[in-house]
């Protein structure tokens, strides 16, 4: 179903959003457009919804709802996630762009399906997701640090932080993950880009929105884990950073490789995330 713009998509929203969880992809530009679909919509989502601009090409032979949608402006996300949440009240809500893959603990043998059921069965209401920047090893193979055969990803160098409140005090459970390239090129990355950690996955409740630093109204909803155990977290191995770093004017002169001594080559399976400890799955087994 194609819908001309996101009102469009919410005023008809017992077809478009009544069957979760939903996964929502906002399309950035014209890189690892049809790749970033079937990927997802082969993780067991009940309804994938992709946002692009009315240019872009999107595959035919897959069952998705498209909404025409500028997702280049800032607040883009913001307002897409704070709008669908509204319509579909109850429903697991999964965001990410084009570019970027979502794996979690067993994703070979397991759909996103099952995780939500015991996440949902654990009282949460959200998932940490952790951003590993993927890159292409030769830049000048591809100029655009995106080489989907051979991916690469750091394999040191991360690092957290705890997440403070305005007084200084350190906020419960909740913490800010940096490292990647945006740790390495950092004097390339605005202050706000340079987090790796996300809520990528949420369920939509009533008084619950995201702000502007992509972080929930509701606290808890900004956690790693609930307060008696490790809980399940995801990755989204992502080329965003590298695109950015490679298209920039500022950047792109200064950036002639990303391949360092720490790099790793990307197997794309979950099991070599979770034996490099870049996510888990908590009492999930």
């Amino acid at each position: 179903m194609h819908y001309p713009s996101l009102p469009a998509l919410t005023a008809d929203k017992t077809r478009a959003l009544s069957k979760g969880p939903l996964c929502l992809i906002l399309i950035e530009d014209d890189v690892a457009v049809d790749e970033t679909i079937r990927h997802h919509g082969a993780l067991g989502f009940g309804t994938v919804i992709v946002f692009c601009d009315p240019a872009i090409t999107l595959p035919d032979d897959l069952p998705l709802h498209r909404v025409d949608h500028d997702v280049t402006r800032p607040e883009a996300l913001q307002e897409i996630v704070n709008t669908v949440s509204l319509a579909a009240r109850g429903a697991w809500i999964f965001t990410c762009y084009n570019a970027e893959f979502l794996f979690f603990p067993f994703s070979e043998d397991r759909n996103v399906r099952e995780m939500l059921t015991f996440v949902t069965e654990e009282r949460r209401n959200s998932i940490m997701t952790h951003v590993i920047d993927l890159y292409a090893r030769d830049l000048t193979a591809h100029p655009d640090a995106v080489d989907l055969e051979d991916a690469w990803f750091d394999g040191a160098g991360y690092f957290a932080t705890p997440r403070l409140d305005p007084a200084g005090a350190a906020l419960d459970r909740q913490v800010e993950v940096f490292g990647g390239l945006r740790w390495r090129f950092e004097d390339h990355v605005p202050p706000a880009r340079r987090r790796l950690d996300r809520i990528s996955f949420f369920r939509a409740a009533k008084g619950v929105s995201m702000g502007p630093d992509q972080r929930f109204s509701d606290p808890e909803y900004n956690t790693y884990a609930c307060p008696w155990h490790h809980s399940v977290t995801a990755a989204i191995c992502s080329f965003r950073a590298a695109k950015a770093l490679r298209r920039n004017p500022g950047s792109r002169g200064a950036v002639d490789g990303f391949h360092w001594p720490k790099s790793v080559r990307f197997t794309w399976q979950a099991q070599q995330l979770l034996d490099l400890g870049m996510m888990e799955p908590g009492q999930w087994f």
